[in-house]
């Protein structure tokens, strides 16, 4: 009974996977958020290093990871696949189910598989410092990681209810040498719009996103880092799929059902990718992928498959992608990393298209499956995370009533070691199920301008 499955040092990816190269039908160009024309390099250069330009466009398979990152990488890759068999027991399930264990990283989350690269193509550029947003902070956290590592400065704009909620999460920032800044603030024109509209909102990662882009784009020695949506932050993403399918080849497994939280989609991707492409190229057709994300920002569930931008103030390019509006502010649940507006195009496209689907579920739902997790595995998981762990549960007990003998896997993105404010909470029967009218989701999604 082998309940822990572990890759040596050496087993670990040396190329990211480009899921771009099988898509079934291809992405739709970013467009100029003025002349909505399709946006080229130059356009992103006051923004990005031109090797992550590179990998946001190019279709290529696969991408050589740096022998330097690599290195860094290794510090806590590969991530080991545990069998969950006290949980299957729990349950009564005939299924199996597997989980990706991403909480070993420095940060504590899957993040940190991300901001090593670009924080890396950043030091190569030339760059002095990087601004970006955090809505949790464990982006914020493995940026703050990464940053160190190469000699950068960091700026952080964490949305506001997330600062408050999880100040731990600013510490640990802090120790790595990160300036960590409550969002909404009055250092940018973007936040200051904002405070003077609404000066007790809770923030929200489109209003923190355009305070970093804005913070990047007005200092020539500063550019800006994301940890989710854009396509080469998916692709950095990948090295989790790809070792889950060496691992499961080592137990003579395949998964039938693969599982990710999603709010900007990067650890969803990160899993469900390499699996999705053995599904698009026929290898295994038909294995269920599906994304779980919170019923008060329900992006795949209720949104709009549209161009749309990816800030509040409208600063970056517009996206195509499953949206509720950019200036759709969802309420303060504790998955505060999940409280985004858009999803990764990528993965908005691969839901339209069929090869995914999504769920949306409430807080208190999650949390009482993350308590059974813990209960029976023994890791508290963060709130993002435990959406994934209600879908397996939910997905484990269909196979109960059918007897299928399914085998499951999810992506356990991250710990909730700061999160037990969240806990708290839910112990004291704090925890709101908040639910958008859909005609407020309708009016949000009809102020998202049209693109001819």
């Amino acid at each position: 009974m082998q309940t822990k499955i572990l890759l040596d040092e050496e087993q670990m990816p040396k190329r990211w996977y480009n899921v771009q190269a099988d898509l079934p039908t291809p992405l739709d160009p970013p467009l100029h958020p003025a002349t909505h024309k399709p946006v080229g390099p130059d356009d992103l250069k006051a923004i990005f290093p031109m090797e992550l330009i590179k990998q946001e466009v190019t279709t290529d398979r696969y991408i050589d990871i740096p022998g330097e990152v690599q290195d860094v990488l290794r510090l806590f890759r590969p991530t080991p696949l545990y069998r969950a068999f006290r949980l299957e027991k729990f349950l009564k399930t005939p299924a199996k189910i597997y989980y990706k264990w991403e909480g070993v990283s420095p940060a504590g989350s899957h993040k940190t598989n991300t901001s090593v690269p670009q924080a890396y193509y950043n030091m190569k550029a030339g760059m002095e410092r990087i601004a970006t947003e955090t809505g949790a902070g464990q982006w914020g956290s493995a940026l703050a990681f990464a940053t160190m590592l190469y000699d950068l400065e960091c700026t952080i704009y964490m949305v506001r209810s997330s600062y408050t909620q999880k100040p731990y999460r600013k510490s640990m920032m802090q120790v790595w040498g990160a300036e960590c800044i409550a969002s909404p603030s009055t250092k940018t024109k973007s936040g200051q719009m904002v405070l003077e509209k609404d000066p007790e909102t809770p923030g929200a990662l489109g209003i923190a996103i355009s305070e970093a882009v804005e913070d990047a784009a007005t200092h020539a020695n500063t550019n800006y880092a994301l940890g989710s949506v854009l396509n080469h932050v998916c692709l950095h993403q990948t090295i989790i799929g790809q070792e889950c399918r060496e691992q499961f080849a080592m137990v003579e497994d395949y998964p039938d059902v693969v599982i990710g939280c999603v709010g900007g989609g990067s650890n969803f991707a990160g899993i469900a990718f390499p699996f999705a492409g053995d599904k698009m190229t026929g290898k295994h057709k038909d294995t269920d992928i599906i994304g779980a994300e919170p019923a008060s920002c329900p992006t795949l569930t209720k949104g709009e498959f549209t161009y749309d931008f990816g800030d509040v103030a409208g600063l970056t390019p517009l996206l195509k992608m499953f949206t509720l509006g950019h200036d759709f502010v969802p309420p303060s649940i504790h998955a505060g990393g999940l409280r985004y507006h858009g999803d990764s195009p990528i993965v908005s496209r691969l839901v339209h298209d069929g090869v995914m689907r999504a769920v949306a579920y409430h807080q208190s739902e999650v949390f009482d499956a993350a308590q059974t997790f813990s209960r029976t595995e023994g890791i508290i998981v963060a709130p993002e995370t435990s959406h994934a762990v209600k879908c397996a549960i939910d997905e484990a007990r269909k196979c109960k009533k059918t007897g299928e003998e399914k085998t499951i896997l999810f992506n356990c993105s991250g710990h909730g070691n700061f999160d037990m404010s969240a806990y708290d909470a839910y112990y004291a029967g704090q925890l709101v199920d908040y639910e958008y009218p859909d005609e407020l989701i309708r009016e949000a999604i009809g102020r998202i301008p049209k693109i001819q």
